[in-house]
């Protein structure tokens, strides 16, 4: 250390000047990263769609993020940003009809349907293909992550692309093909998170896991989080978690699963399923149900709006005494939920018990009247329901 009122020599000068050029090397910035690139999509039939590409600036593996559907690409700006910083190629692209892609902006679920079933999946195609086509992507080491009705479009991408080795999915649900491909991809794991004041999403993210056989699987649970990407505002810890698992089980994974000789068991939900979908099914499910009741497992067997629709696909088959033992395992397992009863009520109707169908309905308007879960819009479809049902039969 030198004296302030000492005078400097030459050597001492010197040694200054020298200290002061490693200093200044030492705090020379490292070469900046890359600016997030806007990139054109051409989908299979010729529409345009956008994409957000986001570079480390260096070789590394590949991410692919696909938004929820009351959002567009700009959910995912953040995580990406920060998924680059840490070595990632990622792509958000925004779906046909959202953001600045092309396409037809819908205004109910039921009219975009057929467009996420039979236009999406070519869509995301196209910018997993965008995004392996980079030269410093490493395109064995490839993985998806989807909120909302992304989840399903990851699931699927993965069982069309082997390069994608692990998904990463956030309040969502998954269709038939999606479940199939879990379960028989036992090598690949799977993190699912949801929050526990999003409706039924947190019971179906538990169920979606409950088809994997993958023992590195991980559900996180939030108490107050919201939805989808909407987590990443009030749990902070979410994004580290989420990079760390592309950490574990992306980069620094075996790039071939290591996978045990002998076939994992099925899981719960699994058998489950395969016994409500088989001969005689419902009753011998509802066998399955109780004995899990009884033992006070945390599995999910369904959720709600799973088994809902499945009760009313029996109702069309035309089952409806299958469908009644559908629907009171789903009263059972969500009593606080009026569209259970409701459901309910429509299958004894369908059945001619116009007693319990009267009963169940007037049940239904009692819960509709307490609860403060379901959103307002549906409250008012099921009432309507209800009520309809009421009126006829008392007119009987």
């Amino acid at each position: 250390m030198l004296d302030d009122d000492q005078p400097m020599t030459p050597r001492s000068l010197a040694a200054v000047q020298s200290v002061a050029v490693i200093l200044g090397l030492c705090a020379a910035p490292a070469a900046a990263q890359p600016a997030p690139s806007v990139v054109t999509l051409k989908a299979p039939d010729g529409l345009t769609l956008r994409a957000t590409y986001y570079s480390p600036g260096k070789p590394g593996p590949g991410v692919v993020l696909l938004h929820q559907c009351n959002r567009d690409r700009t959910a995912w700006a953040e995580f990406a940003t920060a998924a680059a910083m840490r070595g990632y190629h990622v792509i958000a692209m925004d779906y046909r009809g959202y953001g600045e892609s092309e396409g037809n902006r819908y205004e109910s679920p039921q009219e975009q349907g057929p467009v996420i079933n039979e236009k999406w999946p070519g869509d995301v195609d196209a910018a997993f293909a965008w995004l392996v086509a980079q030269p410093d992507v490493d395109r064995n080491r490839i993985a998806a992550a989807g909120a909302s009705c992304g989840v399903n479009q990851s699931v699927l991408l993965a069982s069309r692309h082997p390069e994608v080795k692990t998904v990463m999915l956030l309040s969502g649900n998954v269709t038939a093909p999606a479940r199939e491909y879990l379960r028989d991809s036992a090598w690949m794991p799977v993190l699912a998170a949801a929050s526990h004041d999003d409706g039924t999403a947190l019971d179906g993210m538990r169920w979606i896991l409950g088809w994997s056989r993958n023992t590195s699987n991980k559900l996180v649970e939030y108490e107050k989080a919201g939805h989808g990407t909407d987590m990443f505002a009030v749990e902070k810890g979410m994004q580290p978690l989420m990079l760390d698992w592309l950490d574990a089980h992306l980069r620094n994974a075996p790039l071939k699963p290591v996978t045990s000789q002998a076939p994992a068991p099925a899981t719960p939900v699994e058998a489950f399923w395969t016994t409500l979908t088989g001969p005689g099914g419902p009753a011998k499910a509802r066998v399955l149900f109780d004995q899990a009741r009884g033992s006070n497992s945390t599995t999910a067997l369904f959720p709600e709006p799973e088994m809902n629709a499945y009760g009313y696909e029996l109702l069309q088959e035309g089952r409806n005494d299958d469908a009644i033992v559908v629907f009171t395992m789903n009263v059972d397992a969500h009593p606080q939920s009026p569209n259970t009863y409701d459901s309910l009520a429509d299958a004894y109707l369908a059945a001619g018990k116009r007693d319990d169908a009267l009963r169940f309905a007037e049940k239904t308007l009692a819960m509709l009247e307490k609860d403060t879960a379901t959103p307002a819009d549906f409250k008012a479809q099921i009432k309507e329901s209800a009520e309809r049902k009421i009126a006829e039969l008392k007119r009987w």
